[in-house]
């Protein structure tokens, strides 16, 4: 039985305490790793051999290696890539979870984890979203949640997002404008966590941390270090 949760969050720049020598004695006791996206993956290849521990993402509006891939296989396999189009990218070898416009229940924990990544669409790129399209996403997924409650009593735990929830800790640039769709998803699923980057903090005492209704909404810019000792549960649910 866990009792209580320990979660490792990044997003958008690498963590200099996390390169250190001192990683494997400050982040020992996490249970996992989530990432909001817009880092590369061999950073996360890099913290998942270090800390060796289970780890989840999102893609961002940058750093979009194999995004085409890996997003339309939830992985990425270099030998498929060779025969499909007769040259395979180097790519570390990488066992983290993508939960980008996915549901999953990690098992050792028990912890319900959505996914939403990507940004606001304001150039065409990939990884970019209207608000209508970001709907769209939300209710593909609204089937694993209804069986999420019926099973476990829950919709999910966390709502790991890229993009922040309008109006909470966003910009007033398109690009870093929030989604309403997150704060609609907020009031009908009620997660207990929302954890997003996008919006860099460079003023460390810029407040990262907003309640809206029974959510918490996190942002994770470069780290932090998610403390619940009531979050968790028995991996067999």
């Amino acid at each position: 039985m866990i009792l209580s949760m320990k979660i490792l969050c990044v997003a958008d720049e690498t963590e200099p305490l996390i390169y250190s020598n001192q990683a494997k004695r400050l982040y020992a006791d996490c249970d996992l790793v989530l990432s909001a996206g817009d880092l590369p993956i061999r950073y996360y290849d890099y913290i998942m051999t270090i800390l060796g521990k289970d780890f989840f993402y999102v893609y961002g509006n940058h750093n979009l290696e194999h995004f085409d891939d890996v997003m339309r296989r939830g992985g990425y396999d270099p030998a498929i890539e060779y025969a499909r189009t007769g040259r395979s990218s180097f790519m570390p070898a990488f066992g983290g979870n993508l939960v980008d416009g996915r549901v999953v229940r990690d098992k050792r924990t028990g912890l319900i984890i959505m996914g939403l990544g990507g940004s606001m669409l304001y150039n065409y790129g990939k990884s970019q979203y209207t608000e209508r399209q970001m709907q769209w996403r939300i209710r593909r997924l609204i089937p694993k949640l209804i069986y999420n409650k019926k099973r476990y009593g829950r919709y999910l735990d966390i709502l790991v997002t890229h993009a922040p929830a309008l109006g909470f800790g966003d910009g007033e640039d398109i690009c870093h404008r929030g989604f309403q769709a997150f704060l609609s998803f907020l009031d009908a699923y009620r997660p207990k966590y929302m954890v997003h980057g996008h919006v860099h903090l460079f003023d460390e005492n810029s407040n990262r941390i907003f309640q809206y209704h029974d959510t918490k909404i996190i942002n994770v810019y470069k780290s932090y270090i998610l403390d619940d000792p009531e979050l968790g549960e028995d991996g067999n649910g």
